[in-house]
């Protein structure tokens, strides 16, 4: 059976990554969201949400050096990258492209899904941590050490399938004080949540999260490259 994660062969050049696809769109969630965004988009990932929308990242892809990777980014003449995947942490050479990518004066953001250690990401990187609610079947991989290390620029997501999960989100909130680390996001998953549900548990409890929907899908919907 083939790993879910982009293992290289040995003997491959090591300042290589797997890349699923390179492009340009408008960043559809966090902070930077509207913002014109070259995604680079890692191959491969440990977890299997159910509601994921980028299973077509789980295998293929093609190996390419970081120096290609930095010069096709260049060529879209836009500033701000977000590095995603799949899961990009699932890589060990991620952490070099990221600090090559704010060397060349990016402003970076890392979105995870906070299963993996994202202690070693370079500082100046927005690192987006998805934690994983009940309704996506994969609550049991997420790393609470990484909230410890949360810095005023993060962001901690929460995609909600149902009542649930806005509950289950609400107490991990809490019992972590994640808003005074960082921005905390509530997303809910679509197609699957109405947002004006979601939308009025938030004005109800008066919880101090940011509600996003994701600018990309009421654009183009699930459009690949988009």
């Amino acid at each position: 059976m083939t790993s879910p994660l982009a293992v290289e062969p040995a003997a491959a050049d090591a300042g290589r990554l797997r890349i699923t696809e390179i492009f340009h769109s408008l960043q559809g969630e966090a902070d930077s969201i509207g913002w014109p965004t070259v995604f680079v988009r890692l191959t491969g990932c440990p977890l299997r949400c159910s509601w994921c929308d980028t299973e077509y990242a789980f295998h293929g892809g093609g190996w390419r050096s970081i120096d290609d990777i930095l010069a096709e980014v260049a060529r879209h003449g836009t500033r701000h990258v977000c590095v995603t995947g799949g899961e990009p942490l699932a890589q060990k050479r991620c952490l070099d492209l990221l600090t090559r990518l704010c060397d060349a004066g990016h402003e970076v953001s890392l979105e995870t899904s906070g299963a993996l250690d994202i202690g070693a990401v370079d500082a100046r990187v927005r690192r987006v941590v998805d934690l994983k609610a009940p309704g996506s079947g994969e609550i049991a991989r997420n790393r609470w050490e990484n909230l410890a290390g949360l810095r005023a620029r993060d962001q901690v997501k929460f995609v909600l399938a149902d009542r649930a999960d806005y509950e289950w989100a609400v107490a991990v909130a809490r019992e972590h004080a994640l808003d005074s680390r960082c921005a905390v996001l509530f997303s809910p998953v679509h197609g699957a949540l109405a947002s004006r549900d979601l939308a009025e548990w938030i004005l109800a409890d008066r919880l101090p999260v940011r509600f996003q929907l994701q600018l990309h899908k009421l654009l183009w919907d699930d459009a690949r490259g988009k």
